[in-house]
């Protein structure tokens, strides 16, 4: 289980692939000097509520990966994710599509 960091503040739990995949998105956003909102359902022991930050260049992001691999990159699902991102509502996480021989290493 990895970690997202927002601005020193607010800590996120996620799977090591879809911090992998989140972070290819939330990186390519930023890159642009794009902002954006970023929404995610709560763990059960954080309420089971959802969670929303709003992601801009200037503000800390870190992400902590539990496993010391890698995981492999969908490029289907990071295109997913990106549509996602580019909507109104901002990036939020789709369920990982078949890959159709789309992986490549992270």
């Amino acid at each position: 289980m990895g970690k997202l960091t927002y601005d020193s503040t607010l800590t996120a739990d996620f799977d090591d692939r879809v911090l992998a995949h989140i972070q290819v998105v939330i990186g390519a956003k930023l890159r642009r000097g794009e902002s954006f909102y970023f929404s995610w359902r709560d763990e059960p022991q954080s309420g089971e509520g959802r969670s929303t930050v709003w992601l801009h260049p200037a503000i800390p992001l870190a992400f902590k990966y539990f496993g010391g691999r890698a995981p492999s990159l969908n490029r289907i699902w990071i295109e997913a994710l990106m549509v996602t991102a580019n909507s109104s509502g901002g990036l939020q996480i789709v369920p990982e599509p078949p890959n159709h021989n789309g992986d490549t290493k992270a």
